[in-house]
Order: structure tokens, then sequence, then C-alpha cells
């Protein structure tokens, strides 16, 4: 009988656990993982260790179990149509390019993986699935290996931009896509490129990705109500607990009606057993009393010419509490454009969105600025947009 991982938030940790560091290759740290994922290896041995995103705030470090590992890759694999080849394009020491990791070394496959600690590039993406191709032939004695990759929307948006990336894409089996909300005409063109994309929903927490599509992984649970709408999941894939944390995982980690829950930090809702995330609860912006979703905003914002992309978020105000503030990606030449202009971008948004839920600050940047994870920075968006004009 596997002991619980954790008593009142006190953590079991083990002299072994793999810390996975930053940077790190799958030459570094595959061995480690094969003897932690062995079917043979106890439930309480060594474990694995990541940092969460730090998208709100400090990053921390989570204890991640064999058993929760080992859950998460045999039910990706039984969504996906089996074990496959995976191209890494994201860091190791977060969940997502663990996963990879992890995954391979369940399948018995070698990662394809782009340079570590270099930005993306469609190129270098076009050529490490030239190469899990390649070795995917080599390996046709035993059956067609699937070829799979985990990607962010930002890296996505760049392999959609270049015919040859396109085409790289098109060839894979699938391509997870998580870290942020996917846009709509994001996924469209991916269908139109015959790129087959599954969103996934889930964090370090959970093991990575827990639902692909709308839909949990198998032996997972998720539920949401009032009175906020709380995304809380359940199953084998949950993580132990925070390192140096006890009352962060106590409360975090709980039990009810006899079964463990993670207390997540979203709001969704479940629409005939369909996830539907609405956004995070500290993402809301209450400005002047009324409720503004930013994805709500950022979705408008992309419809106004000339933007191309947006974040938005809430500052400080001590008139309104919070005002909604947009930081904007152009797609030409800013000067005169309808985008560069706070009053102009107001009047393009009047007959989509309710007056307060106007952007009463605006910044124009080159790009929105992400995380290691490569999740967008919100923190640092809003503190660029504190000392924007109003």
């Amino acid at each position: 009988m596997t002991r619980p991982p954790s008593s009142a938030g006190v953590l079991r940790t083990h002299p072994d656990d793999l810390v996975v560091p930053a940077g790190a290759r799958w030459s570094e740290v595959s061995a480690r993982l094969e003897q932690i994922l062995d079917p043979a290896a106890p439930a309480d041995g060594p474990a694995v260790v990541v940092a969460t995103s730090g998208s709100s705030g400090r990053p921390k470090r989570v204890r991640l179990g064999a058993p929760a590992l080992r859950a998460s890759g045999e039910a990706t694999a039984a969504v996906l149509g089996g074990h496959g080849r995976w191209v890494l394009a994201l860091p190791t020491h977060h969940v997502a390019g663990l996963q990879v990791l992890a995954r391979s070394v369940l399948a018995g496959t070698v990662p394809v993986a782009l340079a570590q600690g270099r930005p993306f590039t469609c190129a270098a993406f076009v050529r490490a699935v030239d190469e899990a191709a390649g070795r995917g032939r080599r390996s046709s004695a035993q059956g067609r290996v699937p070829l799979y990759a985990s990607l962010v929307p930002t890296q996505l948006h760049r392999v959609l931009g270049e015919g040859p990336g396109a085409a790289a894409a098109a060839r894979l089996d699938a391509v997870l896509l998580g870290g942020a909300a996917a846009e709509p005409d994001l996924l469209a063109r991916a269908q139109a490129a015959g790129v087959r994309v599954v969103r996934t929903y889930g964090m370090s927490e959970t093991a990575g990705g827990c639902v692909y599509d709308g839909r949990p992984l198998p032996g997972v649970l998720v539920r949401t109500g009032p009175p906020d709408d709380r995304v809380r999941i359940a199953g084998p894939v949950l993580a132990d607990g925070y390192l140096d944390d006890p009352d962060l995982t106590a409360a975090s980690f709980v039990v009810e009606d006899g079964r463990r829950w993670f207390v997540t930090g979203d709001r969704g809702r479940l629409r005939e057993g369909r996830l539907q995330i609405l956004g995070r609860l500290d993402d809301l912006i209450v400005t002047g009393g009324h409720k503004v979703e930013p994805r709500d905003v950022e979705a408008a914002l992309r419809t106004v010419p000339q933007v191309e992309d947006a974040l938005v978020v809430g500052v400080p105000d001590p008139e309104w509490g919070q005002v909604v503030a947009a930081l904007l990606v152009l797609t030409g030449p800013a000067a005169g454009g309808a985008g560069t202009d706070l009053g102009r971008v107001r009047e393009a948004l009047t007959s989509t969105l309710p007056r307060h839920a106007l952007p009463r600050r605006l910044l124009v940047g080159d790009a929105i600025p992400l995380l290691p994870s490569g999740k967008p920075d919100r923190l640092r968006v809003a503190r660029l947009l504190q000392e924007a004009p109003t």
C-alpha cells in the first residue's frame, strides 16, 4: 500500500531525489529517470523535483513521484495513439520539458532536442523534426514510431509563419499545445496546415497536462463549483507537494470526500464533461466594481487593425481600484496606426466591449515578454504598464 506523500503538509523526501537543473540535457538525466520510472522501483523511492513557471510570482519547487509521472505518461500515450519519439523544444527544468524526457523513457526512445539555452527558431524546429523522422525510419523494423512535440502558442505561431515550419509540424502525429491559452485563429491556421494540435491544460502540480482538448486524461477527475468556479483536480497524476513549504502544500493539496485534490488558481466550467478554462483567479481585473476577464479584452484587441498580439493586465489605480492596461504587438510600422493611440483603440473596441472593459493604459512593444517556460510574463508587463500614461 502506498503511503500518503505528506501529512499535515509535511512533505516526505528521499536523499536520491532528482532535482532537475536548468538546461539539463537528456544525456545528463536519462539514466536517473530510467531508475526512478522503473515499474519495479518502490512507490516511496526517489522522485523528480521541478520548478513551477513562476507566472504568479516566485517559482515553487514541486516534488513529482514516479507513480504520478508514469500515470501521466501512460495516459498520454493512450490518448495520442501510442508511445513515440519526441521533439524537445521546451526547458527541461520545467514540467512540460521534463515530461518529454519522462515520456521518452517510458517509450524507450531518445528525444531530439533543439539547442538548450538558445532562442527557439523555426529553422531549428525543422531540423529537429527531420532528425526525429529519420530516426523513425531507421526503427521501421519494429513498425512506425509516432512523432510528437510539445510547444507553447508563441512557438507554434512562429512555426506556422514559415512554410518549412508548417510542413514540419504537419509531419508530426500530434503537437501538444499548452502553457497559455491558444487563440482560435492560431488553431484554425494549424488545422489549415494539416497540423494535429491537442490543447493541454495542467501544471507542475499535476505532472503537466492532465486535460486534453477539454477531456481529462484516463484516471483524472476534474470539478469546479461555487463560490469562484475554481478548478480542482484529482487522480494518480498529482504531485506529492511543495519542497520547503508545508503550509502551501496543506492548503493546495486537500482531501475532500475521501479523495485527494489539487486546488488550482484557475476558474473554469464543465459542460458535458468538457472543461473550459475561464482564466486565472488572480488575473481577473476588478475596475470600479466591475469584473473584467483579460482574455476577452485580448481577443477584442486582436481584431483591431494592425494589432498582431496583446496582453492585458490590471494595474492599481487610486480612483478605480484597478484599470485595464494593455501591451500590444503590431504587425507593421507603428507610426500613425490605430494600434498606437489609446483613444483610437478604445473607439475601435466600443462595439465589442463594455465601457468598463476598455483599456485605460497602453504600451506598444516588439513582443510579449515570456517566462523561461514559454508562458507570458504578466508580472513584468504589469510593471511596465504601471508607468504607462493614462
